[in-house]
């Protein structure tokens, strides 16, 4: 029963990258836990393994050996079509080069996962209109994406990503291409979404947005060499202000 608690259990999880000549080992057998509603970071030095625990996590890829549940289910040797299946409506990513398809509008770009989920033209609309208000970026819902500031990309970004309500958001250094002042609006909707009850892991080389996770997971050669439990949010009183 303690094991359905967890939106995210892996066990012993390694991931190791091999060529003809070179074979690393870039996850070294991971034991962690997340539980529903738990925003967690991951933090640690370029080339730990922060990006390729969060393509396990987020079911791009699958581990070399070990063990690894989403939400109770056994996923770790998925064939990519089960992946896909699994990843459906459970699992929003943001990047920090956005990702966002130049050829289509803000609005266009939010409405691509709710076609693939079948959503009907009304309920994508009605989806769309209210995640855009929410993130303040309604205005800007015909403009393309080279039309916008990088704070507006990352707004559309996290758009699409929760337009589909995910149990999971997945982040992969959300603010590194942002102003301060930017990063802190992404970092404040962040948070909303994680007081509503959005699991999110979140990747990160910033102390600053890592001190508003519940827990800070260090990765070194591909380890777990400590966390941090409990980290105060109330000690950045500006990102819970309305």
């Amino acid at each position: 029963m303690m094991r359905m608690e967890n939106t995210i259990n892996l066990q012993d999880l390694s991931r190791t990258f091999r060529t003809e000549d070179v074979e690393t080992q870039a996850l070294n057998h991971i034991n962690l836990q997340i539980k529903k509603g738990e925003f967690t970071a991951i933090m640690g030095p370029s080339g730990c393994g922060k990006s390729t625990l969060l393509n396990v996590i987020g079911l791009l890829d699958n581990p070399t050996s070990g063990l690894y549940e989403f939400e109770g289910k056994e996923v770790s040797n998925l064939r990519e079509s089960q992946r896909t299946s699994v990843r459906k409506g459970n699992i929003g990513f943001v990047f920090q080069s956005f990702n966002l398809i130049d050829e289509l509008t803000v609005f266009e770009n939010i409405e691509v996962p709710l076609k693939y989920l079948g959503f009907s033209k009304s309920e994508r609309k009605e989806k769309i209109e209210s995640v855009l208000d929410r993130m303040k970026i309604g205005h800007r819902k015909n403009h393309f994406p080279q039309q916008l500031s990088g704070g507006q990309q990352q707004r559309v970004a996290l758009c699409r990503a929760v337009v589909s309500q995910p149990k999971l958001l997945l982040a992969d250094e959300p603010t590194g291409n942002l102003d301060s002042q930017n990063g802190q609006e992404v970092m404040k909707l962040l948070l909303e979404l994680n007081r509503e009850g959005t699991t999110i892991v979140m990747v990160t080389h910033s102390d600053h947005d890592a001190g508003f996770a519940h827990r800070v997971i260090h990765l070194f050669d591909g380890k777990v060499i400590t966390e941090q439990q409990k980290i105060n949010r109330d000690l950045h009183p500006e990102l819970t202000s309305s």
